[in-house]
């Protein structure tokens, strides 16, 4: 159908389109259970957290929840 190459590190071809399939990548991403609703749960806990290095923790699990998007 289209290829798409400007911003992928690798061409892809397109085919034939896959809406379901694109729904659950988008919903790993950005629903619920994604990674960006994770990462901003660490990142909000750690205002909470009595200590610096409970506080640095869950920074980088935040931070480290965050590299996939």
């Amino acid at each position: 159908m289209w290829t798409y190459n400007k911003v992928l590190q690798y061409p892809i071809n397109i085919k034939k389109s896959n809406p379901e399939l694109a729904k659950f990548i988008i919903s790993q991403y950005g629903g619920p259970d994604g990674e960006l609703a994770a990462s901003l749960r660490y990142l909000s806990q750690r205002f909470a957290m009595p200590d610096q290095k409970a506080k640095a923790i869950l920074n980088d699990i935040g931070t480290e929840e965050l590299a996939p998007l």
